[in-house]
């Protein structure tokens, strides 16, 4: 289509001119009908105008009415106000009251329960149904206590609060008065006879009773004379337990409900009372008769084989009473007072049961340790230390903390005493040996001392088994202490025992030397006999011994296997060197004949060599001096000799003295039979 024709531009200028026609007769239309609506708007508006008017006018005349209705009712409202706070009073005075009234009534039906559980058999389930019982009537009782007062309070409010508002009259006022002084005396004495005199306290009795009828039934059935496995060959058997868990509980919960309701001294006398009776009950049946005798006079009076028995019967006694009977009732009273005050009264009781058997052990303990300090108590001394050693962390779990201190202290104070008794024990020996105070009369056929026998076999016996450790440990503690607290302590390297020992064992010697100078006025043949005998003794008896170990195998043989020799040869040179001489000086073939015959009584007469091995050897040492003497003697002299006259042959001399040497020539050369 071609735009540029004007034909065609005139049909579209009619065509849009028609449309702009069209346009303003649809605007004009719109606006009458916009200016018909605002007119009908402000016909309506003048209308509700009057109408709003004529409501003004009506309001006012009701307003007006109003106020005066009001000041009609206002009494009214403030008489319901003052009803509505006294309903509140009341109210507020009555809900106490009523849950007074029904801890009351609960009181009541518990108090029954109770005398019908109180006629059945007291086993411990029903016991157990009876203490549930009891403890809902102390917390029922509780809260009738508790809630006595401020229901009264309430009540006294209500009444005062009636009075100043006299919400009723004067009359009623006096008799609600006279009420609630009647209701609180009366409150008083219920309340009082509740907690003192009714059933709770007739049931605290029984259980109180029931109590003491428990801990009387458990006793220590397995008690025996020594502990299994005490000696540290096997662990030891756990500690028995005494009662049955039903049983514990029961205790427990007696003695929760005694101590809630103020009787926990009542509770603790019972239980300190009857438990003490049952361990020493118990401790009785193995006889303890020797803990009667524990003063230091008295136990030196005793003689020692019974002193020996009753110290090892403490020994086994006392650790009988820590591991099996204090342990077993340490866990009693732990599980049966466990619960009351927080555990804080269960270590008290225990420690008062304890402390006075205990004691009664300890007494006897520290008699010994304070008795004579003879050398012969040392062992048992030391068996005591080593008992308390051994059941040292037996004894600390048993007796521990704030209330085990007291007995744990005077354990330790037995432990010194024994430590110094033993230590002067043991140095008494080596004084008596030095004093020459052995008692005995010195032998006069030459053999060994008793003081020599009893000394080395008293070392042996301290340097075997566990004597060794035990009395090295006493001997340490005893320089630490002499030493006090700011000095060095004793080298650990240092060997106090060996020294100790070697100490005892020179004195021994000084010992035999003292003697055999006392011997030499009388015969001096006798003292190199005794000499000889006792050094032979000692270093034959400590060979390959402990006793040789801890002070040296050398040192024992150099010491006193080379004194017996040197004996040995001045014994030889005064008993055999005299008849030699006779034929090798004078050439007195008779005065050797006699005086062989006379050597050879006295030997068999006066002297004595025990030992076999030293007789042997003295056999051939004298038999060669005097044998190869007498031989020389004939050979030498065979041409002067008379004729005709008959001398023993040098073999029959070596047998009258193999005769000798041998034992057979009489009791002074009898074997040695015993140690």
């Amino acid at each position: 289509m071609c735009f540029s024709c004007p034909r065609h531009i005139v049909q579209v200028e009619r065509a849009a001119m028609a449309n702009e026609a069209v346009d303003d007769n649809d605007e004009a239309v719109r606006l009458l009908a916009c200016r018909s609506n605002i007119v009908s708007i402000l016909r309506a508006s003048a209308h509700m105008d009057k109408d709003l008017a004529g409501v003004d006018a009506r309001l006012s005349l009701g307003l007006d009415s109003l106020d005066a209705f009001t000041d009609a009712v206002a009494p009214l409202q403030s008489q319901a106000i003052a009803t509505k706070a006294l309903h509140a009073r009341i109210n507020r005075a009555v809900s106490p009251a009523l849950s007074l009234l029904r801890s009351f009534a609960l009181v009541e039906s518990l108090q029954r329960r109770l005398l019908r559980l109180s006629s059945r058999t007291s086993s411990i389930p029903r016991l157990l149904d009876f203490l549930d019982c009891v403890d809902r009537l102390r917390e029922a009782v509780a809260a009738v206590t508790a809630g006595c007062k401020p229901a009264v309070q309430r009540l006294h409010e209500a009444v005062e609060f009636l009075s100043r508002t006299r919400a009723t009259d004067q009359l009623r006022i006096r008799r609600l008065r006279e009420t609630m002084e009647a209701l609180e005396k009366l409150y008083e004495a219920e309340v009082d006879g509740l907690r003192y005199d009714g059933s709770l306290d007739d049931a605290l009795l029984r259980l109180q009773n029931d109590y003491e009828a428990i801990l009387d039934r458990l006793k220590h059935r397995y008690i025996t004379a020594s502990v299994p496995g005490g000696d540290g060959s096997t662990d030891p058997p756990p500690p028995p337990v005494l009662g049955s868990d039903l049983e514990i509980e029961a205790l427990r919960r007696i003695s929760e409900i005694l101590a809630s309701n103020d009787c926990l001294d009542i509770c603790i006398d019972i239980f300190v009372k009857v438990r003490y009776r049952r361990a020493a009950k118990a401790l009785m049946r193995l006889s303890p008769e020797y803990l009667r005798t524990y003063g230091p006079e008295e136990i030196d009076g005793m003689k020692w084989e019974a002193l020996e028995a009753a110290i090892s019967l403490w020994i086994d006694h006392f650790e009988v009473a820590v591991r099996l009977v204090f342990a077993a009732e340490k866990r009693l009273c732990s599980g049966a007072l466990g619960g009351v005050l927080d555990g804080a009264v269960w270590p008290e009781c225990f420690a008062k049961i304890a402390d006075r058997i205990m004691a009664v052990f300890f007494r006897f303990g520290e008699g010994v340790a304070r008795s004579a300090n003879e050398p012969h108590k040392l062992f048992k001394l030391l068996d005591m230390l080593d008992a308390l050693d051994r059941i040292r962390p037996a004894f600390i779990n048993t007796f521990d903390g704030e209330a085990g201190e007291d007995i744990r202290a005077r354990c330790r104070e037995l432990q010194k005493l024994l430590v110094h008794a033993a230590a002067k024990a043991f140095w008494e020996l080596g004084l008596q040996i030095e004093g020459l105070q052995d008692r005995a009369p010195q032998p006069a056929d030459g053999s060994v001392p008793k003081i020599v026998r009893y000394a080395v076999n008293y070392l042996k016996c301290l340097a075997a088994g566990g004597y060794a450790t035990a009395m090295e440990r006493v001997l340490r503690t005893e320089a630490a202490w002499k030493a006090g607290p700011l000095a060095a302590r004793p080298d650990a390297e240092e060997d106090l025992l060996r020294d100790a020992l070697s100490n005892v064992l020179e004195a021994l010697r000084r010992n035999v030397e003292a003697k055999r100078g006392e011997h030499g006025s009388r015969d001096r043949v006798v003292p190199h006999v005794m000499a000889m005998n006792a050094y032979w003794y000692i270093y034959m008896r400590t060979r390959g011994s402990e006793l040789a170990a801890l002070v040296g195998e050398e040192t024992m043989r150099r010491r006193y296997k080379t004194a017996a020799e040197e004996a040995a040869y001045s014994y030889q040179a005064e008993a055999w060197g005299p008849l030699v001489r006779l034929l090798t000086e004078r050439r007195d073939v008779d005065s050797f004949m006699r005086g062989l015959e006379e050597n050879l009584r006295r030997h068999r007469s006066d002297y004595c060599i025990q030992d076999g091995d030293l007789r042997e050897q003295i056999k051939e040492a004298v038999a060669k001096v005097v044998v190869e003497a007498y031989a020389g003697f004939l050979h030498a002299n065979a041409g002067v000799l008379v004729e005709g006259r008959v001398f023993l042959p040098p073999d029959s001399i070596k047998r009258l003295l193999g005769r000798l040497f041998d034992g057979g020539g009489g009791e002074g050369w009898r074997r040695e039979t015993a140690a």
